[in-house]
C-alpha cells in the first residue's frame, strides 16, 4: 500500500506524539539523572553513563534523582551495597512525589555489623502517611556482587522484586478505604545517608566513621514509565508493566521469600496495634 505524503505525515506526527508521552530508558546516568547533592560524593564512573557510585563520610552522603516525573511505571537498578561494617547507613533507591502530603514507594537497604545481614526495608506511602512496613533479610550477600531491584507501580498494584523474584505485591485497596499512590507524579531517587540512631538494631549499633568512606555502586539504571509534562501523564494501556501482577509461579516464589525471609511485617504487629492490626494488608 502506497501512503500519500499527507497520511505518513500523520502517521509520524503520531508516532512523536506517542514517543514523548511514553519514557522508556536504555538508562544512561549521563542523560537521566542528576546527582543532587553529596558535594562530588556521587560520581558517573563511566563513559557510557552505566555505572555509578555514591559515598558516604561523617561530613555527608549523596544522591542522584531523575530528570522526569512519571505517573505509574517501572523502575529498576543494579545495586552492590557497602560491604564490612555498614551499620548505621541506609541506602535507597525509591519513587517520591514532592510537598508536604507526599507519595513515596521505598527500597532502604538498612547496614549491620560485619557478619551480619542486611534489612531490606520496603514501604509505601500515600499523601504523607506510611506505616506499611514490611522488611527482609536477603539470601544473598549484596556486598559481594551487583543484583537486581525493580519497583513496578501500575493503577492496580506496586510489586516489589529482587532479582526477578517478588517479594511484596501492595495491591490497590481503596474500595476498603486504604489509600493507594495515583495522583501525583513521582520523581526516581537513590541515595547513600547516615542514619545511626535507628538503622540498625533501632540505633544500639552506631556507624563506624573509621571505616569511611562508605561507598555503595549503581548500574544498568533503567525506567519504563509515563513522563509527566505540563500537568498530563500518558501511560497506554499496552505497556506490560502497565497491567502486571503476580502470576501463579511468582505467586509461590513470593511466599517462599515472605515465609523463609520476611523478618517484620506491618500487618502482624499486635503491639503495634493494639486496637487491632489493619484489616486490609498488603
Amino acid at each position: 500500500m502506497k501512503l500519500s505524503c499527507g497520511t505518513r505525515f500523520t502517521f509520524l506526527v503520531l508516532f512523536l506524539f506517542a514517543a514523548q508521552s511514553v519514557a522508556v530508558y536504555a538508562g544512561s546516568f549521563h542523560k537521566d539523572v542528576q546527582i543532587h547533592w553529596g558535594d562530588g560524593r556521587g560520581k558517573v564512573r563511566d563513559r557510557d553513563g552505566k555505572l555509578l557510585s555514591l559515598s558516604l563520610d561523617k561530613s555527608s552522603g549523596s544522591g542522584f534523582q531523575s530528570h522526569q516525573e512519571f505517573l505509574y511505571g517501572r523502575a529498576e537498578v543494579q545495586m552492590k551495597l557497602v560491604p564490612g561494617n555498614s551499620a548505621g547507613t541506609v541506602t535507597t533507591f525509591y519513587l517520591k512525589s514532592p510537598g508536604t502530603t507526599w507519595d513515596e514507594i521505598d527500597f532502604e537497604f538498612l547496614g549491620n555489623i560485619s557478619g551480619h545481614p542486611y534489612t531490606l526495608h520496603t514501604n509505601v506511602y500515600t499523601r504523607g502517611s506510611g506505616d506499611k512496613e514490611q522488611q527482609f533479610h536477603l539470601w544473598f550477600d549484596p556486598t559481594k556482587n551487583f543484583h537486581t531491584y525493580c519497583i513496578t507501580w501500575n493503577p492496580q498494584r506496586i510489586i516489589f522484586t529482587v532479582d526477578g523474584i517478588p517479594i511484596r505485591e501492595f495491591k490497590n485497596s481503596e474500595s476498603m478505604g486504604v489509600p493507594f499512590p495515583k495522583n501525583q507524579p513521582m520523581r526516581l531517587y537513590a541515595s547513600l545517608w547516615e542514619a545511626e540512631h535507628w538503622a540498625t538494631r533501632g540505633g544500639l549499633e552506631k556507624t563506624d566513621w573509621s571505616k569511611a568512606p562508605f561507598t555503595a555502586f549503581y548500574r544498568n539504571y533503567n525506567v519504563e514509565g509515563c513522563v509527566w509534562a505540563n500537568g498530563k501523564s500518558f501511560c497506554p494501556a499496552n505497556a506490560p508493566w502497565f497491567t502486571q501482577k503476580v502470576d501463579l509461579e511468582g505467586q509461590k516464589k513470593m511466599k517462599w521469600a515472605q515465609s523463609k525471609y520476611m523478618v517484620y511485617n506491618y500487618c502482624t504487629d499486635k503491639r503495634r496495634f493494639p486496637k487491632g492490626v489493619p484489616a486490609v494488608c498488603t
